[in-house]
Formats: C-alpha cells, structure tokens, sequence
C-alpha cells in the first residue's frame, strides 16, 4: 500500500503541474482526487484492512498526500484565479477602440437645408404644438365644417367632444403667430404632422412638413413665385425649372402645385423609362398661392390694407426628390444599414 500512496502523489503532482490552469479543469482534479469518491478517498476507506502495527504509519502516509494534493490544487486555483483577473482589466496604456460616430438623419437634414435657405431669405422660423384645437387646425384656415378633411375617420382626433386632435398640417401655427403679431414678416414653420393614412411606399400616418408664410403690403403672386423660384434653384441645382398649375385650398386663393422639372431627365425628354418622372418630366414638390381675405379677418388683420402668400411642402418627399430614395418607410424604420448613407 505503501508504493500504491507513493504512485499516486507522483500522479497526481505531475498531473496538477500540466494541467491548463483554467478554474474548470482544477476542479475537476480536485474531485477525482478529493471528491466524495475521489482516489484519496477510497484509500481513507481501505484502512481497514490495514493491519494495526501499520496502521499508524500508513495513516500518516495517506494524510501526507491529501494535505500535498490539497496545497497544489489551491496553488493552481490561486493562479487560476489571478490569470481570469489580469485577462478581465484594461490596459490603460493602450490607444482607445474608436466609437462610431452618429449621423444626422436625412428628414432632419433636410429640414435644416430649407431652414437655413429660406432664413438666407429673411425669413424666420417659428414653431407650434403638435397637440391641435379645430380651431386652430381648420376654423381660422378657412376650412368649413362639411370639408372631408374634419371628418372622424380623416383626421387623429384625441378627443371628439373638446374637438381636440393632431395637427393635420403646420398651418395653425400661421394663425397663431399672426394673432399675437403685425405685419410685415416672413416666416417658415417646420414640424411634424399627422394623418391617419394607410403606410406605404408613398404614405405615412406621421410626416413633416415645412410651411411659409409671408404678409405685408403690396405682397404679390410675383413675389411667391420669385422666392419659390430661389429656392428651388439653391436646393435642386440651378438648372431646375419650375411650373405653377392652378388648384384650390380653403386658406389660399388663388392657389396653386408647384412643380419641378425632373431631376434625372431635366424635363427635356418624354422618356418613359426615367425612373423618377414616368416620363412626365415634372416632379410635384408643393402647395402654394395668396392667402385668402377670410384667414386675414379670422386673425383680425384687414385684407384690404395686408397681402400675403403661403407655402407648404412635405420634407420627406423633398428628401425622396434630392437623393433619389424610393420608399417613405425607409426614414422611418431605424435601419442603420440605410441611415449610413447620409
């Protein structure tokens, strides 16, 4: 018994002393050899075969190796222990992992290339609430009661009974600031909107919109088409041309779409495979015309003594138009693979 002790101290060292020194792998000799059942163990029991003049010696033996086996595996843990500890701490010293920089997303892109185009004009920029009363939102825009729009089903009404809902356009912010303000001014209203509009490629329930509004005396039809003509050119190029086409809103008369010449064919071609026009050679970018007298009574001006014009464009599709994006969906989504782009 004497030489099966003494193999088994040589064993286990040598086996403790090779091992990887990962916490998983010294715990496993641990319990082959301490464990309930481990090698050690099973010496413990076979003691009473041992006669009693030996038993003393051989005792002292097998308590020899345990206490051996113990200290070499508590040395491995100990160093098990440190390696996981150094592997796991920063080195200071080291040059930093750079993070990746974010992006301005190309709504809010956009919407400061206008900003900062029409504010190059003298205009300035004003902003309302997003929260609406009908008021505000048709009333003092001209919109009458049997209009489609104040139905329930065409507009996000918060509450029916106080006539309280989500600005359907930028509009009643034009109001607003003509109720506590005199003319002349010139300004713009960026914003998000809100329309209960089936999603898809060219629809949203939720856009933005960017609205101008100008009042003074002597303003004319003139002066929209010349500022209108500016800032197509600044913001499509200065080839771009534009095209007023006679339409009808409550809040201006008369009013008109305003268009570009296509981006892509510059309107010079009937080529109905241009990807952007159709063939058309024309790209619709907004609503625009003379305020109408009645907006002028509703906020208490005279529209004998002021004239005024007024603008409003979807931002999104300006962004479709200028960087040739298919689908209103994409800014909306967060896929960072598409918003890398910008």
């Amino acid at each position: 018994m004497r030489d099966q002790i003494r193999s088994i101290e040589e064993d286990a060292i040598r086996e403790i002393g090779a091992c990887g020194g990962g916490k998983d792998i010294v715990e496993s000799l641990r319990i082959k050899y301490l464990g309930r059942k481990g090698v050690i163990t099973e010496l413990f029991k076979k003691m009473g075969s041992v006669s009693a003049e030996e038993k003393r010696d051989i005792g002292g033996l097998i308590n020899s190796l345990k206490e051996k086996v113990s200290t070499a595996l508590n040395e491995k843990m100990a160093l098990a222990a440190h390696s996981a500890e150094e592997s796991g701490r920063i080195d200071v010293t080291l040059p930093g992992v750079p993070g990746r920089i974010g992006r301005i997303h190309p709504v809010t892109k956009t919407i400061n290339e206008i900003s900062a185009l029409f504010i190059s004009l003298g205009f300035r920029i004003v902003e309302g609430p997003e929260m609406e009363t009908e008021h505000y939102n048709f009333e003092t825009l001209n919109i009458p009661l049997e209009h489609p729009s104040r139905d329930a089903f065409d507009t996000f009404y918060l509450s029916f009974e106080k006539k309280i809902l989500l600005r359907s356009h930028t509009s009643p912010v034009q109001t607003r600031f003509m109720e506590k303000n005199k003319p002349p001014f010139a300004i713009i209203v960026p914003g998000r909107v809100f329309r209960p509009d089936a999603t898809d490629a060219s629809h949203s329930f939720m856009f933005h919109q960017v609205e101008g509004l100008v009042v003074g005396e002597n303003i004319t039809f003139a002066d929209l088409k010349g500022t209108l003509t500016t800032f197509a050119r600044q913001m499509f190029g200065k080839d771009a041309r534009m095209r007023f086409r006679p339409s009808f809103f409550p809040f201006t008369e008369p009013s008109a779409e305003v268009d570009i010449s296509c981006i892509v064919c510059h309107g010079k071609t009937a080529d109905k495979r241009c990807s952007m026009c159709g063939g058309k050679g024309w790209l619709e970018i907004m609503g625009a015309g003379m305020v109408n007298p009645k907006v002028f009574e509703a906020v208490g001006y005279d529209p004998v003594k002021v004239t005024g014009f007024a603008f409003g464009m979807g931002v999104e599709r300006i962004a479709i138009l200028k960087y040739g994006i298919n689908d209103i969906r994409l800014f909306f989504e967060n896929d960072v693979r598409f918003l890398r782009q910008f």
